[in-house]
């Protein structure tokens, strides 16, 4: 089993819809049994929540369940659970590296989700929680997240 863990800071906004959209196409892809998903954030304000109401909204808007999805904060034991912990900008990256320590160092499990795409000129997912655009990350998460099964595919060909 492949893992696949996204990081933002809140678990509302960003990785939720990350956590969704993967969800969904590793579903219609027929890969459920292969690769798990999951999100989490660096901060502790919204445990337990569900995703925010634009993201929901959007993720309606294209027909992504989002069933399940509560916010939850990063833990230690993440590290050694997932595969890849895609984090959604600079501050989440460092961050979780603190959470995890000294093992994390230069651990090419954790990344940032624009190194997906990196003819982008942004080398972070914006946060719509203070910009409101809910549609453009949902452009960004849709092309990464594509990417990101391309090379999880190429990383894991007898698995996936």
């Amino acid at each position: 089993m492949i893992r696949v863990l996204f990081v933002c800071l809140g678990n509302i906004c960003r990785s939720p819809m990350a956590e969704a959209v993967f969800r969904n196409l590793v579903k219609t892809r027929e890969l459920e049994d292969r690769i798990e998903v999951d999100s989490a954030g660096t901060g502790d304000w919204h445990l337990c929540k569900p995703p925010h109401e634009g993201t929901r909204a959007l993720l309606d808007r294209h027909g992504i369940s989002y069933e399940g999805i509560r916010a939850r904060q990063v833990l230690l034991d993440d590290f050694n659970r997932f595969d890849y912990i895609v984090c959604m900008d600079a501050n989440n990256e460092r961050d979780v590296r603190a959470v995890f320590g000294s093992k994390a160092d230069g651990n090419a499990k954790v990344f940032r989700f624009m190194d997906l795409l990196p003819e982008k000129e942004s080398k972070d997912v914006p946060d719509p929680y203070y910009t409101g655009n809910f549609d453009e990350v949902y452009e960004l998460v849709a092309e990464g997240c594509e990417r990101l099964l391309d090379r999880i595919r190429r990383a894991h060909p007898d698995n996936v």
